[in-house]
C-alpha cells in the first residue's frame, strides 16, 4: 500500500512533507499560491491523514516510504518533522532529488549540551506520557504550539482544530513512534552533508523549534538560501504564505550559492 499523495499544478514537481499530528491538508493554502510555478505533491506521512493504515515506523523506514513516491527529480520540502524526513531521504535517496526545502524545522528537536536551538528533552517526554494518559487533548496541546507566537493565534489555533479532525486522527502507534523520532534523532552531521540547492524558511517568533535552529541549518547546508520571517511562527507557510511561496520558488529554477534573505 502506497503513501496517500494529492497532486495539483503544472511544473516542476515539489514534494510536501508535513509535521507531527496532521497531514498533507495543512499545506493547502501554500499549494494554491505555488501551483502556477510547480506541480505540488502534498504527501499524507505514514501513520496520519489517509495513510493512516501504515506504521510509521523508524525515520529510515518513514524516508525510505516517502521515497518511493518521490517523482525523480523533483524538490523536497518538509516542515518540522517533515525537515527530518527530507533530510534523511536526502541522505539516503540523494540522486531522487534535485533540491530541498526545510521550513521550521531543525536537525535535532530535543536540547542537548552542545545543542541549546531545541525543545527540552523532558518536554517530548511529557507530550509521550500525555499520549498514553489522553491522546486527544495532548495532540490539541502540541498542534496548538504550532501557532504561539504568530499572528491571529487564536484563528490558526482554530483551523489546526479543523484540519486535525478532516480526516481522522492518526495512529496512537504511529504518534509514539514520532515523538520518539524527534525525541532521539540528531542529523547534525547528515545535514551539514547535503550537497544539494536549499532553501531555509524560519519564522523569528517560534516557539517549538528556536529560529537559531533554522540558522545554524543555513549556515550547515553548503547551498542554502536563508529566509528569516520576523512576525512569523511555527506555521510560516499559512501566517505569511506569499513570503514562503516566494522564497519556494527560487527553488523551480535551481537556484543555489550560500545566499542569506531577512524578511
Amino acid at each position: 500500500m502506497a503513501l496517500h499523495v494529492e497532486t495539483t499544478g503544472d511544473g516542476p514537481d515539489l514534494v510536501l512533507l508535513h509535521g507531527w499530528g496532521l497531514h498533507g491538508g495543512v499545506w493547502h493554502g501554500l499549494a494554491r499560491e505555488l501551483a502556477p510555478a510547480f506541480r505540488v505533491h502534498l504527501v499524507d506521512l505514514p501513520g496520519h491523514g489517509h495513510s493512516r493504515a501504515l506504521p510509521f515506523g523508524s525515520l529510515d523506514a518513514v524516508a525510505d516510504a516517502v521515497a518511493a513516491v518521490v517523482p525523480a527529480g523533483a524538490a523536497l520540502c518538509g516542515w518540522s518533522l517533515g525537515g527530518l524526513v527530507a533530510m534523511r531521504l536526502a541522505s539516503r535517496h540523494a540522486r531522487r532529488l534535485r533540491a530541498i526545502a526545510l521550513v521550521s524545522t531543525t536537525p535535532c528537536f530535543a536540547r542537548r549540551d552542545d545543542w541549546p536551538h531545541a525543545m527540552a528533552r523532558g518536554t517530548l517526554e511529557d507530550f509521550a506520557a500525555g499520549l498514553r494518559d489522553d491522546p486527544a487533548r495532548t495532540i490539541r496541546t502540541f498542534v496548538n504550539l504550532n501557532a504561539l507566537g504568530g499572528p491571529h493565534a487564536r484563528d490558526r489555533m482554530r483551523e489546526l482544530a479543523a484540519l486535525l479532525v478532516e480526516r481522522g486522527n492518526p495512529s496512537a502507534e504511529s504518534l509514539a513512534a514520532g515523538l520518539a523520532v524527534l525525541h532521539d534523532e540528531d542529523l547534525r552531521d547528515e545535514a551539514a552533508a547535503i550537497d544539494l540547492p536549499a532553501a531555509v524558511i524560519h519564522g523569528a517568533r517560534d516557539a517549538l523549534v528556536p529560529a537559531g535552529a533554522g540558522r545554524w541549518l543555513a549556515a550547515a547546508l553548503p547551498f542554502a538560501r536563508y529566509t528569516e520571517i520576523a512576525e512569523a511562527a511555527h506555521l510560516p507557510f499559512v501566517s505569511h504564505c506569499a513570503e514562503v511561496a516566494q522564497a519556494l520558488r527560487h527553488l523551480a529554477g535551481g537556484e543555489s550559492g550560500r545566499k542569506l534573505a531577512h524578511g
